[in-house]
């Protein structure tokens, strides 16, 4: 992903989670390659990525609309793939960590320490941060050896909120999100360690409780609502 698009990756996904869109409005890409100075093509690139996340869904006749799900259905997939990483964690640490994943793993653990390390992290430390931590997550699944682990988790990736991804407070301007991040990358120090010591049971247990900043979102996005109310993706982390 080059940078301009994982600009408009975190910029679109931000608009979304704050309900400049409704849920089910139609996307255009040229009115979003205006409002985001951009051309065409990155802004294609990013609304192809946000499906993959579940955010939009293609529509017949081409382009996007904004998905709707419910409070319910978000934390209950954040429980279901908290429980899988926790197990794909677990599976790794007993197997052993090879020199080149764990040297990979450390590649990821300072690009985060450097990002955060802004007192202020704007939209393109974001960006950076998302990549760094999707590429981490994904590292620990493929690694762990169950391949039918890593496809139900493909699968649940499709939902908001429910990815790594899903972890990140965005740059949203809630208290303390920069906090919230750094809290995160503590955390990914915390999983490494526990991976390379073998310790199986420590690993699920910290990649579980990883999952807490989701919820925490959520619980954000769901303080005016009942948890069955159709939800405005974009609002969730407002």
């Amino acid at each position: 992903m080059d940078t301009q698009t994982a600009r408009l990756l975190v910029e679109l996904r931000d608009l979304i989670m704050k309900g400049a869109f409704a849920g089910g409005e139609r996307l255009v890409e040229a009115a979003l390659s205006e409002r985001l100075q951009a051309s065409r093509t990155p802004v294609r690139s990013a609304l192809l990525m946000l499906e993959q996340e579940g955010l939009v869904q293609r529509v017949q006749g081409g382009g996007y609309v904004v998905r709707k799900y419910t409070a319910r259905e978000i934390s209950q997939a954040i429980a279901v793939h908290a429980n899988l990483e926790g197990m794909a964690a677990r599976l790794l640490a007993e197997q052993g960590v090879p020199r080149s994943l764990s040297d990979e793993l450390q590649s990821c653990l300072d690009d985060g320490d450097r990002i955060i390390s802004t007192p202020k992290m704007e939209l393109e430390a974001v960006a950076a941060y998302l990549k760094m931590n999707t590429r981490f997550h994904q590292l620990i699944v493929d690694a762990c050896g169950n391949d039918v682990l890593r496809q139900c988790l493909a699968s649940i990736d499709r939902i908001p909120f429910a990815s790594a991804g899903g972890m990140l407070p965005f740059q949203s301007k809630q208290a303390h999100s920069n906090d919230l991040m750094r809290f995160a990358q503590r955390q990914h120090h915390m999983l490494v360690d526990a991976l390379r010591r073998g310790q199986g049971a420590r690993a699920a247990a910290l990649a579980e409780e990883h999952r807490q900043i989701a919820l925490q979102n959520l619980k954000n996005a769901t303080e005016n609502g009942g948890e069955d109310n159709p939800l405005p993706i974009l609002r969730l982390v407002s």
